[in-house]
């Protein structure tokens, strides 16, 4: 028997099916979730085909790779929405702002602090979510739940950082639906209106606990090697 291999297009129609579905089942209107097709170490070739049918949303984990693909994508797509969903860093904070539309892992005091300086000097202010360690995993990067109140508030009302939701990444080896339902009663509690949860393994989930971002990476491109630019 032979078996035809699964084109990123045709996997990236199953997935957003799955979704469509998932947004149905929840009682939800689809374009409350934003489907991010994980692009990290793939090439501009391999985006393209995404680009063609009309998907806008990506994610990037790094920001050489990213500006490596993306200002020459962007030259060819106009309305890309750019997502920084892997960890920060300090020195990385002014290509952030310049290059992305959306930041989903504001962790710690000394980075928020960095980009609100940034995106003062650069006067642009991409989205900001606040990265949530639910699991409390002293190997992942996010604000401990214990500390996410005072953290909001300090990044919303001292550093006036566009804060508009939270992320997490749930422990490997647990129940996910438990980190889901955790991250939104604390965007519940502290008005926030964007939830990025849910990966390959368990977006659907995700959407029946509010996801407004989904991140997807390996169920649309296949498995990853190392960065083909």
């Amino acid at each position: 028997m032979v078996f035809q291999k699964v084109t990123p297009v045709a996997a990236f129609h199953n997935i957003t099916s799955r979704v469509r579905a998932s947004a149905q089942g929840a009682g939800r209107a689809l374009e409350t979730v934003n489907l991010i097709a994980v692009s990290k170490t793939f090439s501009k070739e391999d985006i393209m085909p995404l680009l063609c049918e009309g998907h806008r949303h990506f994610g990037e984990n790094r920001i050489q790779e990213a500006l490596d693909k993306w200002p020459e994508l962007r030259r060819e797509v106009k309305d890309i929405v750019l997502h920084m969903i892997g960890p920060l860093q300090t020195n990385k904070v002014r290509d952030a702002i310049e290059h992305f539309n959306v930041i989903h892992s504001v962790d710690r005091s000394r980075l928020a602090e960095r980009l609100a300086v940034e995106m003062k000097r650069q006067d642009r202010r991409p989205l900001c979510l606040i990265q949530v360690n639910t699991g409390r995993e002293p190997q992942k990067a996010g604000i401990d739940p214990a500390d996410a109140d005072a953290f909001i508030d300090y990044c919303r009302h001292k550093l006036n950082l566009p804060v508009k939701g939270l992320m997490c990444i749930p422990p490997a080896h647990e129940e996910p639906s438990l980190h889901f339902a955790f991250l939104r009663e604390i965007a519940l509690r502290n008005d926030l209106a964007h939830l990025s949860m849910g990966m390959s393994a368990d977006f659907e989930t995700a959407i029946s606990f509010g996801a407004t971002y989904v991140r997807v990476g390996s169920a649309i491109f296949g498995s990853r090697g190392s960065p083909k630019l």
